[in-house]
């Protein structure tokens, strides 16, 4: 993940708070995922839904990532856990690759975990 402060709106802050609190009896990679999530959003800057820039990734966005490894481009809407289905192209906030695009902007170039690969918001 970056260091970077992120942009999340106070209603998907509050919503994301109540899966990490939710949470009993996870797994230990759940464990992990949960972590990191609550670790976005401590450095998150919290504003309302209509102080939101439009091009930041919120709750519901549906994103163009660019890795720029492998040029490969990928195309996710970023959900709760329950409504993550990768056959729809719906990505959890909970997997490394949507806890770390969470309040990114667009042309914003971050990292995740496990592969550490660098991504671009496109």
């Amino acid at each position: 993940m970056n260091n970077r402060n992120i942009i999340i709106t106070a209603a998907d802050h509050a919503k994301l708070r109540d899966v990490i609190s939710g949470a009993r009896n996870v797994s230990a990679r759940a464990q992990a995922e949960l972590k990191a999530l609550a670790g976005e959003l401590q450095r998150a800057e919290i504003v309302d839904p209509n102080q939101i820039p439009s091009d930041v990734i919120t709750m519901n966005s549906e994103v163009l990532l660019h890795d720029l490894d492998t040029g490969e481009r990928m195309e996710f809407t970023l959900v709760l856990p329950a409504a993550a289905d990768i056959n729809e192209k719906k990505i959890s906030v909970l997997a490394p690759l949507g806890t770390a695009m969470l309040g990114y902007r667009v042309g914003d170039e971050f990292y995740f975990q496990p592969e550490a690969t660098l991504r671009k918001a496109a």
